[in-house]
């Protein structure tokens, strides 16, 4: 049996970064890889050799196409790697994977994003509230999803990513519910993977749908009153974040979509997954 099956979603602009990836994983040693790229919106060409393609005729957004491609590669670990990023030791997927076989509640571990100009590692990119230490590894509530490992069991059973997310808070939502399903998530800030310096996404539709999207995940997942209290604390955090009128403005519409519009299947998160998010030091109303 396959032992790891990647899947590299592209929209086809970045083929340079594509090849560096691709390779990246290629080089690994010590184990199988089903490796697979995701043309979202495109046909992927020009692929090295021993890399499959699926081709959608339009962009269906990041979860979703991630959905798809965890659906066509073969693998008990699945990962999930953006195609920017580059594995630089060969042993990286190998170490993962004996890790994941060693814990059987293992359900994430995601890498240590690592600037290759040398720059410190982007706060999004650390897993916790306090991110004053990139290099400290252990269990956390939430991880970055552009270099994540999941068992296929516990993604399955968590629901996969939220397909009608589109983009943005899709990891917020499976890390939820794999810490439901009774797995940990694993910050393995000792396997380190490059991914250049990046804007975080601030166009007004983008944080439209960032808000939406914060929204439908409490929605989703929230017992109540924790889903109120949710939706209280981050309605006040983005007026206070806000940097222009037009950026409040897109996120209050935001937030006005995410109320009136369908979420989507409601399955609240128990109270004991509560209080252990809790204790990991982000409990789910921050």
């Amino acid at each position: 049996m396959t032992d790891v099956g990647a899947v590299v979603l592209s929209m086809g602009n970045r083929p340079a970064e594509l090849d560096r990836a691709l390779r990246s994983l290629l080089a690994q040693r010590g184990l199988s890889v089903d490796l697979l790229v995701v043309g979202n919106g495109w046909a992927p060409v020009d692929l090295p050799a021993g890399v499959r393609s699926l081709a959608l005729p339009d962009n269906v957004g990041v979860p979703q196409g991630r959905n798809l491609g965890a659906a066509e590669v073969d693998g008990e670990i699945l990962l999930f790697f953006d195609d920017d990023l580059e594995l630089v030791d060969r042993d990286v997927l190998a170490r993962v994977v004996a890790d994941f076989h060693a814990d059987r509640t293992l359900g994430v571990v995601q890498l240590r994003s690592v600037d290759p100009t040398g720059a410190p590692t982007a706060r999004r990119h650390i897993p916790r509230l306090h991110v004053s230490d990139a290099t400290r590894s252990g269990d956390v509530a939430w991880f970055w999803e552009g270099c994540s490992f999941v068992r296929r069991t516990a993604f399955e059973r968590a629901g996969g990513w939220p397909g009608r997310f589109w983009y943005g808070h899709e990891g917020i939502e499976l890390a939820w519910r794999v810490i439901d399903a009774g797995y940990r998530i694993r910050y393995a800030a000792e396997l380190t993977v490059l991914n250049p310096p990046a804007e975080p996404f601030r166009a007004p539709g983008q944080q439209r749908i960032n808000a939406r999207n914060r929204v439908w995940v409490a929605r989703r997942n929230l017992p109540h009153p924790l889903l109120e209290l949710y939706l209280l604390v981050w309605g006040v955090a983005t007026i206070a974040r806000a940097r222009n009128r037009a950026s409040l403005a897109a996120a209050l519409a935001g937030f006005g979509d995410g109320v009136r519009q369908p979420a989507g299947e409601r399955r609240p998160i128990s109270w004991r997954s509560v209080w252990r998010m809790t204790r990991l030091g982000r409990p789910p109303i921050v």
